[in-house]
């Protein structure tokens, strides 16, 4: 990796991902979370704040060693158990139907498999266990995504290969799990980068 995407970039994504509004909607995407939790792209460990009382464990999957080591503290801080449980969500090394939640925020616009990460949720949470998402993602608006198409390549580069115009509801769908609830919404500017899907996904 550069040296920008591997030292730098997980300090300005916990700067960034960190604001204020930011944690408003990590605690909606939390709310009702419970048991055993597999979190994908779990960062600096921005969500561990809003894990509900009813989460009684924490599988974190996390590639960056610079961003696990933010979390640090905040790990530390938790009344939950929170391990480290791997480095690639498009390959869990974890046992089928063994999750009674999931989490992902801001991780299915950059992870590359993304289509994988989703099927592997899929196959560790038991039957009637759910997906928690909150990223961002393709706009509804055409004069919107013509943007997010054409500053794509820029983002690619600086932003460690997130992608501003993943169809997320599409993709979850694709996976085959339910989605239950969606909220789809702009959540502030420039609205390329801003089009949020806040939802839960279950696994039938």
């Amino acid at each position: 990796m550069s040296w920008w995407t591997d030292q730098a970039l997980p300090h300005v994504t916990d700067r960034l991902l960190g604001a204020r509004d930011i944690h408003r909607l990590r605690e909606r995407v939390c709310a009702g979370l419970h048991g055993e939790v597999v979190e994908i792209g779990f960062g600096s460990g921005l969500d561990v704040g809003h894990y509900p009382p009813a989460v009684t464990r924490v599988a974190a999957v996390e590639p960056s060693d610079v961003a696990w080591g933010l979390a640090a503290p905040r790990v530390a801080a938790s009344p939950v158990a929170v391990d480290r449980a791997g480095l690639d969500g498009a390959r869990l090394d974890l046992p089928d139907a063994s999750f009674d939640s999931a989490l992902s925020t801001f991780t299915l616009c950059t992870v590359p498999a993304v289509e994988s990460a989703l099927t592997e949720i899929r196959r560790v949470l038991r039957p009637g266990g759910a997906l928690h998402f909150l990223e961002h993602g393709l706009a509804p608006d055409p004069a919107v995504v013509r943007w997010q198409r054409r500053l794509q390549p820029l983002q690619l580069r600086v932003g460690g290969g997130c992608h501003l115009d993943r169809p997320i509801a599409d993709l979850v769908r694709g996976s085959g799990l339910e989605i239950e609830w969606l909220d789809t919404f702009y959540a502030g500017r420039p609205r390329a980068y801003a089009h949020v899907y806040l939802g839960r996904a279950v696994r039938s």
